[in-house]
């Protein structure tokens, strides 16, 4: 049962096959097994690879299994198709367009396996493109609210910076006043006189005015924080609305650039393995020697071959007597006294009707 299910995956007759030898028949049983082992893992690959994709089991698998049975078809027609020559050459030439596509099939086949076998390293380069990736997103962002921020602090600094100015002309008036009582500076009288009042009143305004400004400026400063801290949730929030994009930056072809982030001779191996597994139906048909099944389906095959020349050969002769004979019959008639009178009586009659035809046409006319 198993071997003859391998032998209809290799895609021989099974007819001439099952009249061959048990060795012939254990042959090509298998190459079918590798036919489709080969498409069984090409559904495990295509199927791992389509779930980094979807996302869902079933969805995977159903168009897994499509891709498996496609890869089986391609496989069994390559194999099925070549045909043993007696010139190594000419088989290697009729083999070379299977070989490349071969070739095709194993890297689809292989990259997603290797995606799968070096798992946990491809996840260790996402992990740090998603860091550097979430790094420059935070610095693009800033520059959207940085200078807005920035203003902002400059502003504020400028505000307390003014009340720290407007505090040291206070100082020094009050310096200025209290000297002038001291008789240290000014009039260097001691005593509250004229001029002490006036610098006292100059004193006692300016510090009002200050109070004044701590007011107003304090309320800006607030406000202008307000605006700051309403910026920073701005730019927390973009910040968030957005990481999940970086987090899921590990689709399929992510993961393929991942993979070519790490050594190229892990990988290249296992692509070799693939390619062998791939070819080697082909290149052991092409290296074994004519066998038993290949005789008789050459047999076989020529038989059909001269049977359908013998019958295009025979509908030529056939079509070739039927040309002669007819010209003969033609020309026979030629000659013949009986049909020339009849057709000639046929063509009078034809000649008189025309003629009538033409007569009653004319004298409507007129």
């Amino acid at each position: 049962m198993i071997k003859r299910f391998f032998i209809l995956c290799s895609g021989a007759d099974a007819d001439i096959l099952e009249s061959c030898s048990n060795g012939e028949q254990n042959k090509y049983a298998g190459i079918g097994a590798t036919v489709f082992f080969t498409a069984v893992m090409a559904f495990i690959a295509a199927s791992y690879a389509l779930y980094t994709v979807f996302d869902n089991y079933f969805t995977a698998a159903f168009f897994g299994l499509i891709w498996g049975l496609l890869i089986f078809n391609l496989d069994r027609f390559i194999v099925s198709t070549i045909k043993k020559k007696d010139n190594f050459m000419d088989e290697l030439l009729q083999a070379s367009p299977r070989i490349v596509l071969a070739i095709i099939i194993a890297v689809v086949i292989s990259k997603p396996l290797e995606l799968k076998i070096f798992e946990k390293e491809i996840d260790r380069v996402l992990l740090e493109q998603k860091n550097d990736y979430t790094l420059a997103n935070k610095e693009q962002i800033a520059t959207q609210f940085t200078p807005a921020i920035i203003a902002i602090d400059e502003e504020i600094s400028s505000l307390k910076q003014e009340v720290v100015t407007r505090e040291t002309e206070v100082n020094d008036l009050y310096e200025t006043y209290i000297a002038e009582a001291e008789g240290r500076k000014g009039t260097e009288i001691i005593g509250k006189g004229p001029v002490y009042k006036e610098k006292r009143e100059k004193h006692d305004a300016a510090l009002a005015a200050l109070v004044e400004l701590k007011k107003t400026n304090t309320d800006k400063v607030i406000s202008l924080e307000t605006q700051k801290t309403e910026l920073a949730a701005a730019y927390e929030e973009q910040v968030d609305t957005s990481q999940p994009i970086i987090d899921n930056f590990d689709g399929l072809m992510a993961r393929v650039n991942a993979l070519g982030e790490l050594p190229w001779l892990p990988s290249f191996f296992i692509f070799l393995l693939f390619l062998a597994i791939e070819t080697s139906p082909i290149f052991a048909k092409l290296l074994s020697p004519k066998g038993e099944y290949d005789f008789k389906l050459d047999d076989a095959e020529g038989e059909i071959k001269n049977w359908v020349e013998q019958k295009e050969a025979q509908r030529k002769v056939v079509l070739q007597t039927d040309f002669t004979i007819n010209d003969k019959v033609y020309g026979d008639l030629t000659e013949e006294e009986e049909l020339y009178a009849y057709k000639k009586k046929i063509a009078r009659e034809m000649m008189k009707k025309q003629q009538d035809a033409f007569y009653k046409r004319q004298t409507g006319i007129l």
